[in-house]
């Protein structure tokens, strides 16, 4: 019984230094491989900078470089250390494997599919702002598996790009400028002609907002205690000027208000009775 085991590992051994050569010579090939596959990425990168190119699409070309080199590299590998292997019995095995495999490896296969569309379309690109269900930030990088999206508040969210491909998605950056707007009340006794001028020339008065964009102060609505106005205007749509010309916008309205003598009401709360209160009487008695 002894002697056998002793046979078995007798010729695992002999088989092992039999197959180091090859071991060897398929390490120096992976070796090889992961500095063709550096190089190739650097002169890909060299070249796509010529061309005028979206960072994501550039970044999906050296992906695919870098990911056909090393299969080549391992296939070589892989035909040094097991003479019969051939393309064919590969392909052959992944055949057979093929639905195991999907259902196994279901979520990467659909987020490495989703990072290539994404990175072939042309809406959202590095650096735009975007939103997505409660997500609301700046598209830092966008690989075949993930993108990550860094909110105004500083969270850095990871997402897999399953969730940017098949959900809704604004993308808030796409046009230089976008229009923003606010709602502003004023009394019912208002001449509304007259506060629609002071809202447009509020308005205008602002650095920050276009001026090559009509500005819309349009009645819109009879509010609780107010005619309600929605005033709009156009101004960039990334950078601080994004975030501060709002705020300037509504000082300057309230400002502007105030100037013209024009009331912006609270709610008015009025009490109606079916019979008349006798308040008088009631005072007079409690003295």
């Amino acid at each position: 019984m002894f002697q056998t085991i002793f046979d078995q590992i007798d010729t695992m051994v002999e088989s092992a230094l039999a197959s180091l050569p090859f071991l060897v010579i398929a390490a120096v090939i992976l070796a090889i491989t992961w500095i063709v596959a550096k190089f190739a990425s650097r002169i890909s990168a060299r070249l796509i900078g010529k061309i005028d190119l979206r960072p994501s699409l550039r970044n999906l070309i050296e992906t695919l470089v870098r990911l056909g080199v090393w299969i080549t590299g391992m296939m070589l590998a892989a035909l040094v250390v097991f003479p019969n292997f051939s393309p064919s019995g590969l392909l052959a095995g992944l055949g057979i494997g093929a639905v195991a495999i999907g259902f196994a490896f279901q979520d990467f296969f659909e987020n490495f599919l989703a990072g290539v569309m994404i990175m072939l379309r042309e809406k959202m690109q590095i650096g735009d702002v975007v939103k997505t269900g409660e997500i609301h930030g700046k598209v830092e990088f966008i690989s075949l598996r993930e993108s990550h999206i860094r909110a105004f508040s500083g969270e850095l969210h990871v997402l897999p790009n399953s969730i940017l491909f098949k959900d809704p998605l604004e993308v808030v950056t796409d046009l230089e400028e976008r229009r923003f707007e606010v709602m502003i009340g004023v009394a019912y006794d208002t001449d509304l002609e007259r506060a629609s001028k002071v809202l447009h020339k509020a308005v205008e008065g602002v650095d920050l907002v276009s001026k090559e964009k009509d500005i819309q102060v349009l009645a819109d609505n009879f509010g609780a205690s107010s005619v309600d106005f929605r005033v709009r205007w156009w101004a960039a749509s990334s950078g601080s000027e994004a975030v501060m010309n709002r705020d300037q916008v509504v000082r300057a309205i309230k400002r502007e208000l105030d100037k013209a003598d024009i009331e912006i009401p609270f709610p008015y709360i009025t009490h109606t009775f079916k019979e008349a209160v006798p308040m008088k009487e009631k005072a007079n008695a409690a003295f």
